[in-house]
C-alpha cells in the first residue's frame, strides 16, 4: 500500500515541485515513485563539481535533502501541515566524475510530528556513491 497522501499520486504531480529551486538550477529531476520510495538523478556537470573534477559533496547532500524533503511533503496533508528539514548528514563513499547520479529516499520513520528519510545516491555503475538520512520537522500551517 503506497504512502502517499494522494493515493492517484503520480510523478506528473511532483514534476513542478523543484521549479526554479536549487534543484532546477543542479539538473535534479524525478525519474521514479513507487509505493514507499522516490527516485531523482542529477548530472555531474560544472554545476554539481568541485574544484578537483569530483562530483561536490555538497551537490549530493542536495540531492539527499531535495529527495528527503519532497518524500516527505507527498506523505503530509499539503492543506495542513509543512515540512521542513531539521538535520541531514551525509557519508560520501565514492568520488564521481561524470555522467548522472541516482538517488532514493525511503522513510526510516515517519511520525505525527517528524519524518526520518535514508536516501542513497549510486553512479551509473549502481555502486554507492553517497547515504544520508534526514530529519524533517512537521509543522502544522499558521
Amino acid at each position: 500500500m503506497a504512502i502517499w497522501h494522494n493515493k492517484e499520486l503520480t510523478l506528473a504531480h511532483i514534476e513542478g515541485f523543484g521549479k526554479n529551486t536549487m534543484g532546477d538550477h543542479l539538473g535534479i529531476r524525478f525519474s521514479e515513485l513507487g509505493e514507499n520510495f522516490l527516485k531523482a538523478t542529477m548530472p555531474v556537470d560544472e554545476r554539481t563539481k568541485q574544484p578537483y573534477g569530483l562530483l561536490h559533496g555538497g551537490a549530493s547532500v542536495a540531492l539527499a535533502e531535495t529527495l528527503g524533503s519532497i518524500g516527505a511533503a507527498l506523505v503530509i496533508d499539503p492543506e495542513l501541515f509543512i515540512c521542513v528539514g531539521q538535520e541531514i548528514n551525509a557519508n560520501h563513499l565514492r568520488g564521481v566524475k561524470g555522467g548522472l547520479v541516482t538517488g532514493i529516499t525511503t522513510p526510516i520513520h515517519i511520525g505525527a510530528g517528524s519524518h526520518v528519510w535514508e536516501i542513497k545516491i549510486y553512479d551509473e555503475a549502481e555502486k554507492l556513491v553517497c547515504i544520508s538520512r534526514i530529519t524533517v520537522a512537521i509543522l502544522k500551517k499558521r
